[in-house]
């Protein structure tokens, strides 16, 4: 009997010690990534980085962080008096070698005319990396019947239309000439349930499993394909300001300018959103959707407000 309380002692023993090396590796490997790790050098992908929404927040940020590793950068967005002053931004550091395009799209309206106006700009370039940035969110939570029908179409349009439709404009000549890299930015919401923001999850959901089958499916033909999630950070779309938890989105693209190319699939580059990944991750599942809902119901009614004071107005 005492024979078979050790041996009972002795398994469970060890397999917590396995859970403990584990997670000690686990810990190791992300410290390595995120800290230690050497980022690729880019321009061995290719002369040219395309970034979509590149006028404001991550992608404005991305534009400056590769411009600054000597990318030549194609800016596109909506507004071409914003792509003229990044542009004129990037110019002014007189980085070597790095020349700065601007196209006019807005993705919202990705219609047969701006598609060929973005293939012409972009044709002949020997692009190594693209970033789809461009997306939007719900202005504040709210029920899906809550939405325009207009709201509706530009949440598809803008987060799973647009990162569809440049990649497949690039990844033909990544393939040809075997190196490329297309980071395609995801969010938090993609992770979890999100009551209140359901269609913006669900698009961002496809981003990253779109993301997961493009790299499987071209990873062996030297392109990298990376959807990269960050959780809240301080730009005009979160409408959050700068914390502990909340980057900057120069902070969030010079941490995440170091896992382009880098093997894996999925990364958060940003170490504070890993974390609290890593924890709603080890929460059940109904106790994380309680949590959820309980906050965007609580901005919806903060958003209503709002909505109904301009309104009286």
């Amino acid at each position: 009997m005492v024979q078979a309380s050790d041996s009972i002692i002795n398994t469970f023993a060890g397999f917590g010690l396995l859970v403990l090396l584990n997670g000690a590796l686990k810990i190791a490997s992300s410290v390595y990534k995120t800290f230690l790790r050497p980022g690729k050098d880019l321009k061995k992908f290719g002369k040219w980085a395309i970034v979509t929404g590149a006028t404001d927040g991550i992608g404005k940020a991305y534009s400056l962080a590769l411009a600054k590793k000597g990318m030549s950068i194609v800016l596109i967005s909506r507004t071409e008096a914003k792509l003229q002053a990044v542009k004129k931004e990037i110019d002014d550091n007189n980085y070597s070698g790095v020349e700065v395009k601007y196209v006019v799209c807005d993705y919202s309206n990705f219609n047969d005319q701006a598609k060929d106006t973005v293939k012409e700009a972009i044709k002949g370039l020997d692009i190594g990396v693209l970033i789809n940035n461009v997306g939007v969110s719900y202005r504040y939570p709210m029920y899906f019947i809550e939405l325009s029908d207009d709201e509706v179409t530009n949440l598809m349009e803008m987060n799973v239309n647009s990162t569809v439709w440049m990649t497949r404009f690039v990844i033909a000549g990544m393939a040809e000439r075997k190196r490329g890299s297309i980071v395609n930015i995801s969010s938090g919401s993609a992770m979890y349930t999100l009551p209140l923001l359901a269609e913006y999850s669900a698009a961002k959901s496809f981003v990253e499993k779109f993301t997961l089958a493009l790299n499987a499916e071209y990873g062996s033909k030297g392109i990298s394909v990376q959807c990269q999630i960050p959780f809240y950070v301080a730009t005009k779309l979160a409408k959050m300001r700068k914390s502990f938890t909340v980057p900057t989105a120069n902070a969030f693209a010079k941490m995440g300018i170091k896992f382009i190319g880098q093997p894996e699939p999925v990364a958060s580059p940003f170490w504070v959103h890993g974390v609290m990944g890593w924890v709603l991750d080890h929460l059940p599942t109904v106790v994380v959707t309680k949590i959820i809902m309980s906050m965007h119901l609580a901005t919806r009614k903060r958003g209503l407000k709002k909505d109904a004071a301009k309104k009286s107005e």
